[in-house]
C-alpha cells in the first residue's frame, strides 16, 4: 500500500521505489479526479519512463467553476483526456484494455 498526501502519487511515497524494484515499467491509470489526480500521476508516470494508459471510463471527476463560469464535469473529463491522450498516454477504455 502507498499513502499519498499530495496530487502527484510518486511525490514523498515509495511509490517508483517499488515498482522499480519489482521491474514493473507500465502503469495503468485509474481514479478520481481526472482533472487531478489522474491528471498528475500520468504526466509524472511518463516523466518517469513508465509506460502509461489512462483508462478513461475507470476515471471521474466533478463540476468545476473558474471566474464565474461553470464548467460540467463531463466536460472538465473529456479535456483532461484529451490533452493527456495529446501528448502523454494513450487514453483508453476499461474494455479496449482488456481486449488487448
Amino acid at each position: 500500500m502507498v499513502l499519498k498526501h499530495y496530487i502527484n502519487s510518486f511525490r514523498e511515497t515509495e511509490l517508483k521505489a517499488i515498482l522499480d524494484r519489482h521491474g514493473i515499467n507500465e502503469v495503468v491509470v485509474v481514479g478520481n479526479m481526472s482533472h487531478m489526480c489522474v491528471d498528475g500521476m500520468t504526466r509524472a508516470a511518463v516523466d518517469f519512463g513508465y509506460t502509461t494508459t489512462v483508462l478513461h471510463d475507470a476515471c471521474a471527476t466533478l463540476d468545476l467553476e473558474f471566474n464565474g463560469v461553470k464548467v460540467p464535469a463531463a466536460q472538465v473529463h473529456a479535456a483532461f483526456m484529451a490533452a493527456l491522450s495529446f501528448g502523454y498516454a494513450p487514453v483508453i477504455s476499461t474494455s479496449e484494455y482488456l481486449n488487448r
